[in-house]
C-alpha cells in the first residue's frame, strides 16, 4: 500500500512555465518523487488519478465560468491548496485585460463570441479558499522545493517577506534605478527570486507581486520624475498584479 502523500499539479490560464519549472528542478526530481506521489499532472503524466490529494499546485488565472466551477472541485479535492505562480496568486498576465471590456477582448480573438464565456482574470483566491502562494513568474524552483520540504514537515515554508532591492544589496549589484536611470520594480516587489533581472542589468518587472506593505504611490510618483507618463506608470503596476490592492494604489496614484 502507498501511503506517501498525494501531490496534483493542475493547469487555469497559463502559459505551463511555472509547471515546467516542476520537470526542470533536475537534482531534486527523483528526491521529491521518492517522498510523495504525484497523482496528477497532466503535463507530465499520461494516466492521472482523481483522488483527496494532500497537496495542489494551482497553476494559472481564472479566466471563465468553467474554471470557476473546476476550482471549486480542485478545492474539495486538496487538503493543502497552493497558487502557484503569479497567475494563480494575481490574476499575472491575464489580468491585463481587466481594464477592456470583456465582449471586447473576446472580440479580438474569436469570430463567433456568442460561445464564448469569458470573465475576468482573477487569482484563484477569488474563488476560494487558498492555504499559500508560490510567487514568480515564473516560480522559482529553490522557493519550490522549499515549499515542498515544508508541507511534507508540516511547517510554514521560509520565504522571502522584503522586497527585491534586499537581494540586490546581497549581491552587491549596482542598483540600476539609482545609477544608471532604469525604472525598476525592486524596491516595491517581493524578493525570492534572488534579484534574477538586476543581476542580469535588467530592471524588475514587478512579476512576483507587492512585497509586505509597499510604498507604491511613491515609486509611481518617483516614475514620472523619470519621464514615464501616467498610462506608462499605470502599465507598469497592472502588468503582473494590477488586481492587488497595493499595486493599484501605485497605478492610480499617478
Amino acid at each position: 500500500m502507498n501511503d506517501k502523500p498525494k501531490l496534483a499539479v493542475f493547469k487555469f490560464s497559463s502559459c505551463a512555465g511555472c509547471q515546467l519549472q516542476i520537470v526542470n528542478l533536475e537534482e531534486y526530481l527523483l528526491d521529491i518523487a521518492a517522498l510523495v506521489e504525484i497523482s496528477y499532472f497532466v503535463m507530465a503524466k499520461r494516466e492521472n488519478a482523481d483522488a483527496i490529494y494532500d497537496i495542489g499546485l494551482v497553476e494559472g488565472a481564472v479566466t471563465c465560468g468553467e474554471e470557476i466551477e473546476k476550482i471549486k472541485e480542485v478545492r474539495e479535492k486538496c487538503k493543502l491548496l497552493i497558487a502557484f505562480g503569479s497567475c494563480a496568486c494575481y490574476g499575472g498576465i491575464p489580468s491585463m485585460k481587466n481594464l477592456v471590456p470583456e465582449r471586447e477582448v473576446e472580440k479580438r480573438v474569436y469570430e463567433d463570441v456568442s460561445v464564448i464565456h469569458s470573465t475576468k482574470a482573477f487569482g484563484i483566491d477569488q474563488y476560494v479558499r487558498v492555504d499559500g502562494y508560490l510567487k514568480g513568474c515564473p516560480v522559482d524552483k529553490d522557493e519550490l522545493v522549499e515549499l515542498i520540504k515544508s508541507a511534507l514537515l508540516g511547517v510554514g515554508p521560509n520565504l522571502r517577506p522584503h522586497c527585491v532591492c534586499v537581494e540586490c544589496k546581497l549581491r552587491e549589484n549596482v542598483c540600476l534605478f539609482v545609477s544608471k536611470g532604469k525604472v525598476c520594480m525592486g524596491s516595491v516587489t517581493s524578493a525570492g527570486c534572488g534579484a534574477l533581472c538586476p543581476s542580469l542589468n535588467r530592471p524588475c518587472e514587478g512579476c512576483r507581486g507587492p512585497m509586505n506593505d509597499p510604498n507604491a504611490p511613491s515609486l509611481a510618483r518617483t516614475f514620472m520624475e523619470y519621464g514615464l507618463t501616467r498610462e506608462d506608470v499605470a502599465r507598469k503596476f497592472r502588468k503582473y498584479a494590477g488586481e492587488t490592492e497595493a499595486f493599484r494604489k501605485g497605478a492610480e496614484a499617478v
